[in-house]
């Protein structure tokens, strides 16, 4: 079976079309600035470049990028399958379930509803979410599933999800931690406990998602165990954008001091702090190489991810009463070796020890510990879409 994968955003269409047979990649692509005239369709073809795209063209709504998509993977010059009637399913990334959604699931008009629910919890991505799923519904007349983003952190018992407010805000509002980039710590985290024999019983390991957005999970167990997002992404290690966990009475100081709405004030923690709001930028190719000339507040980015990177892991190992492994993936995660020499120094009593060599390989996933560590650290590139898609065909098949 083809499965098609789709994660939208609100302004955005990514895509992947896996054939099951051998989890092999045909085609992806990613539509950008969808409802301007001038959004950019970008297509890739890995085993033939000459059918790849990048081009300008009007997609009015996600509905005319699909559309756009579904044309593309079909035609004759560029396509992969000579039909639509060739994909089987269609896999849809939902960032927000709530408590509803512990696993994926067929979407049914159930399903539709409960993701609007959560609206107010992902007002960027949920929306954007089901327009792609109500969009390949107009088009294609085959299964929709939903994987959730939120859907592996649902394991997590009440005392790490809990915050401590009125409990009448847990109740009646869903006020509680749920966490995200579920589909990347599953992903990697799996893999993991193949490297390490594959019984999840008794494991105990820390996955570290850095990227633009970035969280760090405890996975005991196989199974989600304590995470650093929220109830919104917002929560956790400093990020591209995002300032991470801050004191809430800074929020209220601002708020009154700069007199900002609500709206103002959330654009500055989400969109305005971070890496951008220290050291001027979000790309983490230009801080490293602005440390390493010397920018001070460029070497104080890195010097606070360090930190708090060693001190969730750190935390995160006592909490479990024992750590096994840490798994780096993500952008940075997956390409930025000095962060792993730095953390593994500072976790060295844990029983972390780091072959610098093994550790500058980039591209691969490698074990960058020497053997005999007591915490052996690996680099696992993650593959959400591969989760979707696998979900996907277990659902349909």
């Amino acid at each position: 079976m083809k499965i098609l994968v789709i994660n939208c955003g609100s302004s955005s269409l990514k895509y992947q079309l896996i054939d099951m047979e051998n989890e092999g990649l045909l085609a992806k692509g990613i539509c950008e600035q969808i409802g301007d005239d001038n959004a950019t369709f970008t297509h890739k073809v890995p085993d033939d470049t000459s059918k790849n795209i990048k081009e300008l063209h009007a997609m009015a709504d996600h509905g005319e990028a699909i559309k756009l998509v579904l044309d593309t993977l079909v035609s004759a010059k560029n396509g992969v399958i000579s039909s639509m009637d060739e994909i089987g399913a269609v896999g849809h990334r939902v960032l927000h379930g709530g408590e509803k959604f512990s696993s994926s699931v067929l979407v049914t008009d159930e399903v539709k509803a409960a993701i609007r629910e959560c609206f107010k919890f992902g007002p960027l991505h949920n929306p954007a979410n089901l327009k792609g799923i109500e969009a390949c519904e107009k088009i294609m007349n085959v299964p929709q599933v939903a994987v959730f983003d939120t859907g592996f952190h649902q394991s997590m018992p009440d005392y790490a999800f809990m915050y401590a407010l009125p409990y009448e805000y847990y109740e009646n509002d869903g006020i509680r931690k749920y966490g995200f980039h579920g589909t990347s710590h599953r992903f990697v985290s799996g893999r993991c406990i193949e490297l390490l024999g594959g019984n999840a019983q008794g494991t105990k390991i820390v996955t570290c998602h850095l990227g633009n957005g970035s969280s760090i999970s405890a996975v005991k167990d196989g199974k989600c165990f304590d995470t650093t997002m929220g109830l919104t992404p917002l929560e956790g290690i400093i990020m591209g954008t995002r300032c991470g966990s801050i004191d809430p009475a800074i929020v209220c100081t601002l708020m009154k001091s700069h007199n900002f709405t609500p709206d103002e004030m959330d654009a500055v923690m989400n969109k305005k702090s971070g890496m951008l709001g220290i050291a001027g930028t979000s790309d983490n190719r230009t801080i490293e190489n602005m440390a390493k000339e010397g920018d001070k507040r460029a070497q104080l980015v890195e010097s606070m991810l360090c930190h708090q990177l060693t001190k969730y892991i750190g935390g995160f190992a006592a909490a479990m009463g024992g750590i096994d492994a840490v798994v780096f993936t993500g952008g940075i995660g997956e390409n930025n070796p000095q962060y792993r020499t730095r953390v593994a120094e500072k976790i060295a009593f844990l029983g972390t020890e780091i072959d610098e060599e093994k550790n500058h390989v980039r591209g691969e996933e490698i074990e960058i510990s020497v053997p005999g560590s007591k915490v052996r650290m690996f680099v696992i590139p993650t593959n959400e879409e591969l989760v979707i898609a696998r979900d996907t065909l277990a659902i349909v098949g």
